[in-house]
């Protein structure tokens, strides 16, 4: 009899169990799923989202465990992700609250999932047994307008070290010393070093701006006479010099001569730099001197009182002859070679038919800024890679071969290996600022926006055009590793191109700034009427924003410029809302 009073509890507990799971299954009808975003989008590579799931009071009973099993379908395939699973133990309230779980999911996305349905099973289980309710369309996939973006290189070029501007240089020549009381230029000084120094500079008929003379004269002596000194033994250096330009025939190259006397007449300053630089008397003297000056009075009284200090007679002798004097400083503008001169120079040079030495590293690197060939650009900046080691001509080399690159998309594998290899150089020596720029835009050349954006983080203290063009390499890489705000502020700085402002409007909506996004579109149609995905971005802005017009007006224009994006658009999730009204379709046809 116990036997079979046991026999009939063991029944009873499997006719229960058996019972249980059936009830799940029922009851997860009632289960509510969220998926967020719905519909699935694409972020740099990656696809991510969040499902929360609330199952039924009473669903998950004891001992039982309830697991959602997800997927994403495409096509005939699928990828398998995490489940999440509701543990009754977890759960002891189960009987009257909700079991909650919220849980982040990603998986890799590729484009062949751009068309998908994320989908659950459930299945209930215990003690072995389990059992599944049918598979449920939870959200569909993938918004893929992140993956708009559009690939921007640049060329990055370093400074030549060049001044191609007009340079005035001083030329200084030693002071003319004139005898005592006197301004008369004597023959002596004329033949001189310093006179010689003149004669030649006169004769080679530089170019030059302006002629300075100072004239200056020693203490002694009276007032009218000094006062009349300074200025003549200035006019004297004036006279020799137009003299010279005379007999050298200058013509009408004098008159763009300045000549500027500067007579310095009962100034002590010449006198006190000279006796400060004077070993022939002790320092407790020559305050001798500084205390007369400093206390006052005229020129003629204080020389007065130097003459009854007992060294005065030696500080004439040695000190007085070098302040009877004309000083003259010449600004002549530097000889430099003509634009079309250094072209041709660097032309022969990179060919072989001249020698390398006929321009200078800073001229041969000038003359790769004179042509707008990128070729010819190539070969300068490669001949200037033999003038020693030179940081900035493999990176310009680099550039040029950037440059082609944009030009030439269907070499532009082999010619962004070939910067790559210059810019390798470059860097050993000086990791600069355009070297990581032109490492940024070789990336995104190969199909790498994670490594240029590495070395677009780099970069700073650009200037100008290279700041401008580099903001464009970095605000593309910038949308495709999913930094959005970082990509608007950086489009903002790029160049005007229809490229860069179609970037700053993709990066706009990515930002949800869709208003300012129509903004960032229009100006892209502006600079590129054809440019199809400007006005595709703007249908896709439009279609953010709910305007229907917007969404049929810009497709319309879309797919006039590339007829290719009919295709896309009818499966864009971005249009789902439209794509079945008769305006959206008449866009399309």
């Amino acid at each position: 009899m116990r036997k079979l009073v046991y026999a009939f509890v063991i029944t009873g507990l499997i006719t229960l169990g058996g019972c249980t799971l059936p009830q799940m299954v029922k009851m997860a009808k009632q289960q509510q799923l969220t998926v967020t975003p719905n519909p699935l989008e694409v972020h740099k590579d990656t696809v991510t989202f969040t499902m929360a799931a609330n199952l039924p009071v009473k669903m998950l009973k004891k001992g039982t465990t309830y697991t959602l099993n997800t997927f994403y379908k495409y096509g005939d395939r699928e990828a398998a992700l995490e489940p999440i699973v509701f543990n009754a133990n977890d759960y002891p309230n189960a009987a009257t609250e909700q079991p909650r779980v919220s849980k982040n999911f990603s998986f890799a996305y590729n484009p062949a999932m751009r068309s998908g349905v994320l989908q659950v099973e459930g299945v209930a289980s215990k003690g072995g047994k389990s059992k599944s309710t049918p598979r449920m369309d939870v959200a569909v996939g993938v918004i893929t307008t992140s993956k708009l973006v559009k690939s921007v290189a640049y060329p990055v070029y370093a400074a030549h070290g060049y001044n191609n501007q007009e340079e005035i240089i001083p030329i200084v020549i030693p002071d003319f010393i004139f005898e005592q009381g006197k301004s008369v230029l004597r023959k002596s000084e004329i033949n001189s070093e310093k006179g010689k120094k003149l004669d030649a500079f006169i004769a080679s008929k530089n170019v030059t701006k302006t002629v300075t003379i100072t004239g200056t004269h020693s203490p002694e002596g009276a007032e009218r006479i000094n006062s009349r000194l300074s200025p003549d033994r200035a006019k004297a250096i004036e006279k020799y010099y137009r003299d010279q330009m005379k007999k050298y025939d200058y013509k009408d190259q004098a008159k763009d001569i300045q000549f500027v006397l500067k007579p310095i007449i009962r100034d002590w300053t010449e006198f006190k730099t000279a006796l400060a630089n004077y070993n022939g008397i002790s320092s407790e003297e020559k305050a001798e001197y500084l205390n007369i000056i400093n206390s006052g009075g005229t020129f003629e009284e204080q020389e007065k009182r130097m003459k009854k200090l007992p060294t005065y007679k030696k500080v004439f002798k040695d000190v007085y002859p070098g302040l009877r004097t004309a000083k003259t400083e010449i600004l002549t503008v530097k000889e430099k070679k003509t634009d079309s001169e250094i072209s041709v120079l660097a032309k022969q040079i990179a060919s072989g038919a001249a020698s390398a030495d006929a321009l200078s590293f800073e001229e041969l690197m000038y003359a790769g800024t004179l042509t707008p060939d990128n070729k010819e650009k190539e070969a300068i900046y490669l001949a200037a890679t033999k003038k020693g080691t030179n940081w900035n001509a493999h990176n310009n080399l680099a550039a040029a071969y950037i440059a082609q690159a944009i030009e030439n998309p269907s070499n532009a594998a082999s010619l962004a290996e070939k910067a790559k290899a210059q810019l390798d150089i470059a860097a050993r020596i000086n990791a600069a600022p355009e070297v990581n720029a032109n490492l940024a835009s070789v990336s995104m050349l190969q199909g790498n926006p994670y490594a240029a954006y590495r070395y677009a983080s780099r970069v700073s203290g650009l200037r100008g055009d290279n700041a401008a063009g580099f903001n464009g390499v970095k605000a593309s890489a910038a949308i495709y590793t999913a930094r959005y705000s970082e990509a608007v502020s950086a489009a903002s700085a790029a160049a005007n191109t229809a490229d860069n402002l179609f970037n700053k409007g993709l990066a706009q909506v990515l930002n949800k700034d869709y208003q300012n996004a129509l903004n960032s579109f229009a100006e892209a149609t502006r600079l590129n009427s054809n440019h199809a995905l400007a006005w595709y971005g703007a249908a896709v802005a439009s279609a953010r924003l709910g305007n229907a017009d917007g969404v049929v007006a810009n497709l319309t224009n879309a797919v006039k410029a590339d007829p290719s994006l009919k295709e896309m658009a009818l499966t864009d999730l971005e249009f789902a809302k439209w794509n079945t009204t008769e305006a959206f379709r008449n866009a399309l046809k």
